[in-house]
């Protein structure tokens, strides 16, 4: 029978069908951070447990370490007990660690596809949501809770129940200056943000085939922000090129082999979705987020939508309470809207081919004197040393941006990074919720280079017209 791409991964690690509809799933890939592993890894010690298979769990700490001053340690002493817990449980259990003070050490979703960590056809976890970015190389990839996290360690697999699947068709190519930040948000503004839920979501067309690997990570980074389980990209050379020669990928004769696996990892030309969905890639703009949830976008030339547009009246209540929060009004022009902070980084925008978008609009300019604080957060220490040694540091830096270590940083505010109340931030992160960047902050959603031309304009312009 015809199979989607979901199909041939998820039979391909079935174990069980249980009675209950479920499923035991073989998990190739465990990918830990400091947050959701310290109770997993102590019911393992309770209950007198080993991982099961610790060559497939790799660690890194990346919510809670700072982006200034390393050498001084985690003066809070919360996040500091949390990286140490996981220096210790790796230590304990035999896990591999990229450290602190490791180069390869950075978000975890970014860490994972940098090194051959995540590859094709593969099953891949994580206890954090983000998952869904490493679907970008063709694998099913999902966030899990606390409990699954100690799950798989223990007995590296999975229940899950099986999801319907979508298919987004994207034909046609993005115009210039338009990315893959602003498909998502443009994808999510049309479905909400349930528009996926009960579905495992892959992208197809020729917008996303002329994707990067990096855009692609992007769009499947924030797959979870339209409620679905995980999204997908197709294997194709893009992929393959990607992949090869990372330090944890296949080499020599056992590539060879890996690539004829991989290569049919893409759905069957008669594969049966349970919804598709097809869009126009030409008419995407650069997109700007107005509100508290990633739904509530516009585009860069727009809007912000009246009241009376809402399609009932739980969306008329969901603006009115979004737009008290923001303290913004119903009518305004996305260019009025002003902005104090710029974050660029995150998950969804930390990667080379992002600093270099952010750098290339910077570079000749200066941040606007409004702007109290821009911060540039690599997603890795190896993305920070490429940009280093490209030369992306000094422009950025020359323009007034500070050039800060790899982390999370202020996409969920879990460190020093935090926005002060009442400020709007311009953010490449993938999340606009109350309070996510700092209690009382205010955050607008764009890519990294709108938040470089946000930055520089001191309020959000169309990064085209630069």
């Amino acid at each position: 029978m015809a199979e989607t791409l979901f199909d041939k991964i998820w039979n391909r690690h079935l174990v069980r069908s249980n009675d209950n509809g479920s499923s035991l799933l073989y998990i190739d890939r465990h990918l830990i951070h400091e947050v959701t592993s310290p109770q997993a890894f102590e019911g393992l010690r309770i209950a007198g447990r080993k991982p099961w298979r610790t060559s497939a769990a790799v660690a890194t700490p990346d919510h809670n370490v700072p982006t200034t001053h390393r050498e001084r340690g985690i003066t809070d002493p919360i996040s500091r007990i949390q990286v140490e817990a996981l220096d210790n449980n790796c230590h304990d259990f035999g896990i591999r660690e990229f450290g602190l003070n490791d180069l390869r050490q950075g978000i975890v979703h970014v860490v994972g596809p940098e090194q051959g960590l995540t590859l094709p056809g593969m099953t891949v976890v994580c206890g954090d949501s983000h998952t869904s970015t490493h679907g970008a190389l063709g694998a099913i990839a999902m966030g899990i809770g606390t409990s699954e996290v100690e799950h798989v360690l223990a007995t590296q697999t999975l229940v899950q129940s099986r999801p319907k699947q979508m298919r987004i068709l994207v034909n046609n190519t993005l115009p210039v200056g338009v990315t893959a930040k602003d498909l998502a948000l443009c994808i999510i503004g049309q479905i909400g943000t349930a528009g996926g839920t009960g579905y495992a979501i892959e992208y197809a067309g020729e917008a996303i085939r002329a994707l990067s690997m990096e855009g692609r990570m992007t769009l499947c980074n924030m797959t979870i922000e339209a409620g679905a389980r995980c999204g997908m990209v197709a294997v194709d050379r893009i992929t393959l090129d990607y992949v090869r020669g990372r330090p944890f990928s296949p080499q020599a004769s056992e590539w060879d082999r890996a690539e004829a696996w991989w290569s049919q990892l893409h759905s069957d030309a008669s594969a049966v979705f349970d919804h598709e969905i097809e869009l126009d890639a030409t008419a995407v703009q650069p997109q700007v987020s107005w509100g508290t949830s990633p739904e509530m976008v516009a585009p860069v030339n727009g809007c912000i939508p009246r009241l009376d547009h809402a399609r009932d009246a739980v969306q008329r209540q969901g603006w009115q309470r979004a737009l008290e929060y923001v303290g913004l009004q119903q009518g305004t022009r996305i260019h009025d809207i002003p902005v104090d902070i710029v974050f660029i980084g995150s998950c969804t925008n930390g990667r080379i081919e992002d600093i270099r978008a952010a750098a290339a609009i910077a570079k000749g300019h200066k941040v606007a004197a409004s702007v109290k604080q821009a911060l540039v957060v690599p997603g890795s220490g190896l993305v920070k040393q490429q940009a280093e040694k490209e030369g992306l540091d000094t422009i950025l830096t020359a323009a007034g941006f500070e050039w800060r270590d790899p982390g999370c940083s202020m996409c969920l505010a879990m460190n020093a990074d935090q926005l002060q109340p009442g400020e709007h931030c311009a953010s490449t992160s993938n999340r606009n919720f109350e309070g996510r960047q700092g209690q009382g902050g205010r955050t607008h959603l764009v890519s990294p280079p709108m938040a470089a031309a946000a930055a520089i304009a001191g309020h959000f312009v169309d990064v085209r017209e630069w």
